[in-house]
């Protein structure tokens, strides 16, 4: 593939998703350092970053360079300028800058991740917790019949699961 800019080969290969359309970009190594998208053959992060946080803010941006996180101290204008934050307070301190680009890199506010295939559901450990709590109290009360059937259920789950 050749660059968009001039005819060398690409090696910068930019996506970029405007409204559900798809739009993307083919540039050599040269063409993408003098559009600022790489600086000396290395991903020029601060400056991909400045270009998102940018599109976003708008008219918030007067409102939004006088804010500082008083735990870390660092400003709303530090972190557009570096693309890092100085502590998780930011994320509540600089929010109203913040949702917008979070809406656009992850298409969400909030992290939830994924949990792991073999961990056990909430209503299963719940239910193991309760069995649990019935073999204690059931050797308490020296209802030995029960608290075995309770042992092996337990056993029983265990091993099943």
């Amino acid at each position: 593939m050749k660059c968009q800019s001039c005819d060398n080969p690409a090696t910068v290969h930019l996506t970029d998703i405007v409204n559900g359309k798809k739009k993307e970009l083919h540039l050599c190594q040269p063409c993408a350092e003098k559009q600022n998208f790489l600086s000396q053959k290395d991903l020029n992060l601060p400056a991909i970053l400045q270009t998102l946080i940018g599109q976003h803010v708008g008219a918030l941006s007067d409102e939004l360079a006088r804010l500082t996180c008083p735990v870390c101290g660092i400003k709303y204008m530090e972190f557009r300028a570096e693309g890092r934050l100085g502590c998780p307070h930011d994320y509540t301190v600089f929010r109203t800058g913040l949702q917008p680009l979070l809406l656009r890199i992850h298409r969400a506010e909030r992290h939830v991740g994924k949990s792991p295939a073999r961990l056990p559901r909430r209503q299963a450990v719940q239910s193991e917790l309760e069995l649990r709590r019935q073999l204690g109290a059931a050797v308490d009360e020296e209802r030995f019949e029960e608290a075995a059937r309770l042992r092996d259920l337990i056993r029983q789950r265990e091993t099943q699961g």
